[in-house]
C-alpha cells in the first residue's frame, strides 16, 4: 500500500496533467512553476508526451502491442509489488510498445534493458516481451526501494543509473535527457492512472 500511496503523491508534486487524448506539453511559468497543456499558446513550451494519433497505423500497432502485453504486464505488477501504470508508462516511453526497439547504446526490448541489467535481473533474452517486462518490473521494484519509494528518483536511475543518483546527493542528476525523461514517464504515468491511455 505504501508504494502507490507514495508514487501518487510525487506525481501530485509535479502538477496535475490534463486528460487528452493528444500530446502534451510542458512550460515553466514566471514562478518556477511547472505548466502542462495539450494546447501550447505562446512560446517556451516542450513537447513530453506523444502518442500516435488515434486511427493512423502507428495507433493500430502501439495499441494492440499494448493490448497483447498486458497480461505480461499485470502478472509481473503483482509478482514484484508494483504499480501496472508506472510499468506502462515506462514501456511507452522507452520502446513505445516495440518488444524489438534497440537503442543506440545497447539497450533492447520493451523495457529497453542493458546486458548488464538483464544479467542481473536473469533475463536470458531481452528480445522475448516476458522475460524483458519481469526484468524491467524487478528493476524498478528495486530502485524505489532503493530511494525510499520516491518515483522521480527511480526513474532517473532507470534512466541514468543508480549511481548517478547517488553522485548527484539523491536527486535528478542535471543530464537534459534525464530530467526529460522523468518529466515524460510521470506525464505517462499520470495519463495511464487516468485511464486515458486505454481508449
Amino acid at each position: 500500500m505504501r508504494l502507490f500511496k507514495v508514487i501518487f503523491m510525487c506525481v501530485i508534486c509535479v502538477g496535475v496533467l490534463p486528460v487528452s487524448k493528444a500530446d502534451i506539453y510542458r512550460q515553466i511559468d514566471q514562478n518556477g512553476g511547472v505548466v502542462f497543456t495539450d494546447k501550447p499558446v505562446g512560446s517556451n513550451f516542450k513537447l513530453v508526451m506523444k502518442t500516435p494519433r488515434k486511427g493512423s497505423s502507428a495507433y493500430r500497432v502501439f495499441k494492440e502491442n499494448r493490448l497483447k502485453f498486458m497480461p505480461l504486464v499485470r502478472r509481473s505488477s503483482k509478482e514484484h509489488k508494483v504499480d501496472s501504470a508506472l510499468i506502462l508508462a515506462v514501456i511507452h516511453a522507452e520502446s513505445a510498445y516495440n518488444p524489438l526497439a534497440k537503442s543506440k547504446a545497447g539497450a533492447v526490448g520493451l523495457m529497453q534493458l542493458m546486458p548488464q541489467t538483464a544479467k542481473r535481473f536473469g533475463v536470458l533474452d531481452r528480445e522475448d516481451a516476458g522475460q524483458n517486462i519481469q526484468g524491467g518490473t524487478q528493476y524498478l521494484r528495486l530502485l524505489l526501494e532503493l530511494f525510499n519509494y520516491d518515483i522521480r528518483l527511480a526513474l532517473a536511475a532507470y534512466n541514468a543509473g543508480e549511481s548517478a543518483v547517488a553522485r548527484f546527493d539523491n536527486t535528478i542528476p542535471p543530464y537534459p535527457e534525464t530530467q526529460q525523461y522523468v518529466t515524460k514517464v510521470i506525464a505517462y504515468y499520470q495519463e495511464y492512472l487516468s485511464g486515458n491511455m486505454y481508449y
